[in-house]
């Protein structure tokens, strides 16, 4: 923070910036209604709140400080955003492969009954977003529920929100399962293999509400379709490349000390080399008469079909934190949250105002405020942060999605039909952390 911070909370520029921040982010939230995607609000407004804060620090010689400071936010923002560019590129070889088509026409061609596919839609959705991001994972959940039961209300609407809930909380024991446990392992705070001690709490927040909703999806058997889907050469050593490349970030944040975007980047490189072998052997079929892939693999074709407003989007927020942090917005917030309140208290709140905030900006806070707390308490934000989305469809990213997905079937009012079920859930996963992981308090 600069020397000049406590003053700027009470200037001109600072009132400003807030002002702009919070425009921008209602911009974010009517995404839905307005289908402007929300990067562009949030890197409009990261450019305004620097360029008062640039213009401020030019007038008062302190413009090295500043420069200094957004430096230092853009060399957060590249690791994380290599990092995920990297996860991103692999699903989407991996969808490009068939990989998910050919999970969903497995599940769908089993007839499995409705209760069934409701509990297996959730648990996959829970096991399989600790690895993919929990978007991907709820989209191909909802589209097996689509497929199977898309004209029964009573089955799709519980059975999304099960997966919104499932995919939320998967993602929170996980260093790759979301964008926030991703920023608190990258910053060293909590080490890898910690973050699993919320495997249980998550696995409860999940359960929980799914124990209630269960009662209200039809004991019935859907109409089965007989699809078959065969995945595209290449498919299943991705899956494993994949598991290498994450095997590679761990070894290198874990006994080399280096950000575990050096290790992702290292394992993009394997993909690449793989791509090179698929195209080869493609054209060489092709050359010989034989059957080859229709449209040969691309690396950078699936590069380019990365989450860029997603990532774009992470820009924005890190330097609009950022700039607000450098003013000093966010050395009051945590005087008043972690000053005057219990840590359990304020991190609970966290994942509250998650439900209504994405939790990318709001975790990116708690790390800029950097707050001294024990482990189990960085647990514990990691945890809410990742969950409390789930309390309304507009919580996380998968909502969201789903809402589109679903259209006029599941919606935000029949979302907030579950939320007191969720909001048990929510508390309950609390409990058991703070009873089960005692010794790290």
């Amino acid at each position: 923070m600069s020397v000049h911070s406590a003053q700027l909370t009470h200037h001109w520029v600072g009132w400003v910036s807030l002002v702009v921040f919070c425009i921008a982010y209602l911009v974010v939230m009517a995404e839905e209604f307005t289908q402007l995607r929300k990067s562009k609000p949030v890197i409009f407004a990261s450019g305004i709140i620097w360029g008062l804060v640039g213009g401020y620090s030019v007038m008062h010689g302190q413009a090295e400080a500043a420069e200094s400071a957004l430096r230092h936010n853009i060399l957060e923002y590249a690791e994380l955003m290599l990092f995920l560019l990297v996860a991103m590129t692999y699903i989407n070889a991996m969808e490009e492969r068939g990989v998910f088509d050919a999970l969903r026409a497995w599940l769908i061609r089993k007839g499995f009954g409705l209760r069934k596919l409701f509990w297996l839609t959730g648990f996959l959705a829970f096991f399989i977003s600790p690895v993919a991001d929990n978007l991907t994972t709820a989209l191909l959940m909802c589209a097996v529920v689509l497929a199977v039961g898309g004209n029964n209300p009573r089955f799709v609407v519980p059975s999304c929100v099960n997966i919104v809930v499932g995919a939320n909380a998967g993602g929170a024991f996980s260093p790759f399962g979301d964008i926030t446990t991703l920023m608190v392992w990258q910053k060293g705070i909590v080490e890898f293999w910690t973050f699993f001690r919320l495997f249980v709490p998550a696995l409860v927040n999940f359960l929980v509400p799914a124990l209630f909703m269960h009662f209200a999806v039809p004991d019935a058997l859907p109409t089965v379709a007989d699809e078959r889907v065969r995945m595209k050469p290449g498919a299943r050593r991705i899956l494993l490349l994949f598991l290498a490349t994450i095997v590679t970030a761990v070894s290198f944040h874990n006994f080399l000390g280096l950000p575990p975007m050096v290790g992702m980047m290292t394992g993009l490189a394997y993909l690449q080399f793989f791509g090179y072998f698929l195209k080869n052997r493609a054209r060489r079929r092709r050359a010989n008469g034989e059957y080859g892939d229709p449209v040969p693999f691309d690396v950078f074709q699936r590069i380019a079909h990365a989450e860029w407003d997603t990532l774009l989007f992470f820009y924005g927020v890190v330097l609009c934190v950022g700039g607000l942090g450098y003013i000093g917005y966010l050395a009051l917030a945590s005087e008043v949250m972690y000053g005057h309140w219990s840590a359990t208290l304020a991190n609970t709140v966290v994942g509250l105002l998650s439900s209504v905030v994405d939790n990318i900006p709001v975790m990116y806070a708690v790390l800029s405020m950097h707050p001294d707390m024990p482990t189990g308490q960085w647990l514990l934000v990691t945890l809410t942060a990742g969950v409390g989305g789930s309390l309304l469809s507009i919580g996380s990213a998968a909502g969201v999605a789903l809402m589109g997905q679903a259209r006029g079937v599941y919606t935000f009012f029949s979302h907030l039909r579950w939320t007191p079920a969720i909001a048990l859930g929510y508390a309950a996963s609390i409990f058991v952390h703070l009873w089960l992981d005692a010794h790290f308090f």
